[in-house]
């Protein structure tokens, strides 16, 4: 699997989510955020709306342009404002269900053929593995998985998130497996 690549072509992503990749740029410059807009007017999404459906390979090709040209701690800093502005399913109040429901937000918030999935497995009552098998960046959902870790944790508990996986989808394998202790 490649990153940056929809697995199917007609795969939408409604404009909410495409809003968090521009809080997530806009926390760090508003240079950054204006270049970003920029980038989404060129792929044909200009100003998403909630509720409205946009291309996933042009916020794809969105991801990619922050990939190449502002780094990867920008990509996990969107992958952070996920949960703030993406719609997410109500009544989360634990890390693993916090974990589970990433699967029902992206769920939620794509529509029209093969987008992946997120897979869990409990492997202690404070850990978890997460089997990313999607489209997106890997420092993307580095940060959207912790993020989420860290709204359900306990205040006092220090969140991990460290890559499991022997081969990545950065590095061309099919999905990435993280492993999620706090």
């Amino acid at each position: 699997m490649t990153q940056f690549e929809a697995f199917d072509d007609g795969v939408e992503v409604d404009g909410q989510a495409v809003r968090s990749m521009l809080a997530g740029v806009g926390e760090l410059s508003s240079v950054f955020e204006k270049r970003m807009q920029e980038t989404l007017d060129e792929k044909g999404i200009g100003e998403p709306q909630p509720g409205e459906w946009y291309p996933q390979q042009a916020y794809l090709d969105s991801f990619k342009s922050v990939a190449d040209t502002i780094g990867p701690q920008t990509l996990r800093n969107i992958g952070k404002k996920i949960p703030e502005n993406a719609e997410w399913p109500p009544g989360i109040d634990t890390v693993g269900k916090g974990l589970q429901s990433i699967e029902e937000a992206y769920q939620m918030n794509h529509r029209g053929g093969e987008i992946g999935y997120y897979e869990f497995e409990e492997t202690g009552p404070n850990e978890r593995l997460v089997y990313c098998k999607n489209p997106y960046p890997c420092d993307l959902d580095v940060g959207l998985i912790t993020a989420v870790a860290e709204k359900f944790s306990p205040d006092s508990a220090i969140v991990e998130v460290e890559e499991e996986s022997e081969t990545c989808r950065d590095d061309g394998g099919d999905e990435c497996i993280y492993r999620v202790s706090w």
